[in-house]
């Protein structure tokens, strides 16, 4: 078998540095989300992301493949929430009268009170997690640099409707 030589581009000392910061920030906000939620709500913070996406929709409702690709998770994984949150009674399924197999998830109005009651929690959470610990500059500056790296991997016609990345 023959070798190239090395021609990887390793992470420089800063770069790991940086890396390794936002990795370790990361786990540990979304853990804190997590727990937030998990205790306010009863539910993990991809739920919420759900019931969220869910109420900013059109007639509170998605196609389930839509979902998951907003949600960035697989159908199955999906599916098994789903099955939770309508356990719940916060959202429930719809078949798609234009395609037997497709199916609708949709929003209650118990999934609609839940969100009201468990938004003020989550976002003082995500302030006190984030925002209070920035100046403004480092604000403004943090979210230039995400929406260059979500622009820069988000699929060109999936970030043409997120609001957030304009």
């Amino acid at each position: 078998m023959n070798t190239a030589p090395d021609e990887h581009r390793w992470l420089t000392d800063e770069e790991q540095r940086v890396w390794r910061a936002y990795l370790h920030a990361t786990t540990l906000l979304e853990d804190h989300l997590d727990r937030q939620l998990q205790r306010d709500a009863g539910m993990p913070h991809v739920y919420y992301g759900l019931l969220v996406g869910l109420a900013e929709a059109p007639r509170r409702r998605l196609r389930m493949t839509e979902l998951a690709m907003r949600a960035k998770i697989t159908r199955s994984r999906l599916s098994h929430a789903i099955a939770r949150l309508e356990k719940n009674g916060w959202v429930r399924r719809e078949d798609c009268p234009s395609d037997k197999r497709g199916q609708f998830a949709v929003l209650t109005d118990a999934g609609e009170e839940v969100l009201h009651r468990t938004a003020p929690g989550h976002v003082a959470a995500v302030r006190q997690a984030l925002f209070e610990r920035l100046s403004p500059e480092q604000q403004q500056a943090l979210g230039e640099i995400m929406r260059i790296v979500a622009e820069g991997l988000e699929p060109r016609e999936a970030g043409a409707d997120l609001p957030w990345l304009r």
